[in-house]
């Protein structure tokens, strides 16, 4: 009897202690399909950056699609972030730099685990600007128990630039080569994501502002379909338009006249230097184009409407001062009331009179105040009303949709100008998945930040926005639907942004 207690007493110590001591340290390394990368591991997290997922758009290649990468022979160094695409510097976007080489992805996994959900990050910079480099994703993956990629795209004319001599024939249409780049990481996802503790079959693409547009588009592209199976779109509305292969192909024309390039064109333009296309390009509108062929055949509006898109749970939504941005970057000294009417009888023409009879000059001590909250209202693709619309197809289309709205008016601002008021702007909710992107949050915020990255990452796992000690998400079934995010007690519930936004004014503007 005593030699079975101490055979049992072996095997229970055997059964105790193996598995610490037979659990090896998480790797460095990671297999993909091309190569070995060493990335860093820390405490908490691995971290790989600079993998390239296609061959560098350079020579003959620049706008083309996106190319497969060449493998390569021994351990590939992946500590540091690739380099960022071409761009101009923005006061809220990346460096200059000229650089094509560009086509690379980061990864950051918690330390261990396998069959995670994945998210794939598109940053915003209006197609143009942007750095994935800008962005910490260790919060979202340790907090959130994801997988969390990043990608960067070609950006300005070299990502976006239409014209009828770059086209091949593979029937892509020119000026998609960025929304091209997009889907070739989420393959790339698909193929090498599981080797880093990722589940390739549930993979969330989320993006703001230029990156929410793309994912609109992604969502009505054909050649998108099963590359990802939820969609979170910040700060654009899926119901607004994009370009048409017309208008993009005629602004395409006029560019290449502007910069020597009439006759032959494709040759012409390849061989011009990088600074050149970015400096000429400013100010030309970079955003998918619709129509033409197989990638992007309907504006996201009419593939809503038709029920032609890829069918997965969507999270939408805007901020609550969305224009304050780009108001108090163009009016950064007050205004006055008489300039205020001015402005928009200039906007809204005939319906200038019924404008300011709904947003008085005298309704704010601030004129520019007053014209940021008309505009967040109900013009263009970052309005509330926009977005209200947005949330209403996609609900007839057959998708699952949660409604939000950031509302924060004390967020740390993308842009602080002096003597303004910047609320909760374009792109305030960023530093709540992303720390110190703009700058630090109190105990509250941090607070509200816990209950975001909970809801984003809890839908990313199963389609369902959930968040330990959070208000339930509605699903989106009508206006008031839509779930406000603020600290404080109190700061997240539902709310009616059409009510709030005069929704209904706005809209009998345009019947």
């Amino acid at each position: 009897m005593r030699l079975v207690r101490a055979a049992a007493a072996a095997l229970s110590l055997v059964m105790t202690t193996t598995p610490a001591v037979a659990e090896s340290a998480p790797s460095a390394l990671v297999h993909t399909d091309k190569g070995v990368v060493k990335g860093e591991v820390s405490k908490d997290h691995r971290a790989f950056r600079g993998i390239p997922y296609a061959e560098p758009p350079t020579g003959a290649l620049r706008w083309r699609p996106p190319q497969p990468a060449k493998p390569w022979t021994g351990v590939r160094d992946a500590t540091a972030y690739g380099s960022q695409c071409a761009q101009l510097a923005e006061v809220y976007g990346g460096k200059t730099s000229y650089g094509e080489d560009c086509l690379y992805l980061n990864v950051t996994a918690p330390r261990r685990g396998r069959d995670r959900p994945v998210m794939v990050w598109l940053h915003g910079g209006g197609n143009a600007s942007g750095n994935p480099a800008l962005y910490d994703l260790t919060r979202l993956a340790t907090r959130g128990g994801v997988v969390v990629v990043s990608v960067n795209y070609r950006l300005g004319a070299l990502g976006w630039l239409a014209h009828s001599a770059l086209e091949t024939g593979e029937r892509y249409q020119s000026g998609n080569y960025g929304l091209l780049d997009q889907q070739a990481a989420l393959r790339w996802v698909r193929r090498n994501i599981a080797a880093f503790g990722g589940d390739p079959r549930n993979v969330t693409l989320f993006g703001e502002s230029a990156g929410a547009a793309d994912i609109c588009a992604g969502l009505a592209s054909p050649t998108a379909a099963g590359l990802f199976d939820k969609a979170i779109v910040q700060s654009f509305s899926c119901s607004s338009p994009t370009r048409t292969e017309e208008e993009a192909e005629a602004e395409g024309a006029r560019f290449a006249e502007a910069v020597g390039c009439a006759a032959g064109a494709a040759a012409c333009l390849r061989a011009l230097p990088v600074k050149t296309l970015l400096e000429a390009f400013r100010g030309h509108q970079p955003y998918p184009v619709a129509g033409g062929d197989h990638v992007l055949p309907l504006q996201p509006r009419a593939a809503l409407e038709s029920g032609r898109i890829n069918r997965v749970p969507v999270m939408h939504g805007n901020t609550l001062d969305e224009m304050r941005l780009y108001t108090g970057l163009t009016y950064p000294k007050p205004i006055t009331q008489a300039q205020y009417e001015q402005l928009v009888r200039g906007t809204y023409g005939g319906n200038a009179e019924q404008v300011l009879g709904r947003y008085p000059a005298t309704g704010h001590p601030d004129p520019r105040i007053g014209l940021a909250t008309l505009l967040t209202d109900g013009t263009g693709p970052l309005a509330t009303c926009a977005h209200q619309d947005a949330f209403g197809l996609l609900s007839r289309a057959g998708v699952e949709v949660y409604a939000y709205q950031f509302a924060d008016r004390t967020a740390p601002p993308l842009m602080d100008v002096p003597g303004f008021e910047e609320g909760a702007e374009h792109a305030t909710e960023l530093i709540y998945l992303f720390p110190g992107l703009t700058g630090r949050l109190n105990a509250e915020q941090e607070r509200l930040s816990n209950a975001m990255i909970g809801y984003w990452t809890s839908f990313a796992r199963d389609g369902h926005p959930n968040a330990p000690w959070a208000p339930r998400w509605p699903l989106f079934r009508g206006s008031g639907d839509v779930l406000s995010l603020a600290p404080g007690r109190g700061g997240i519930h539902p709310t009616d942004t059409a009510g709030a936004s005069n929704c209904a004014f706005w809209g009998s503007l345009q019947s």
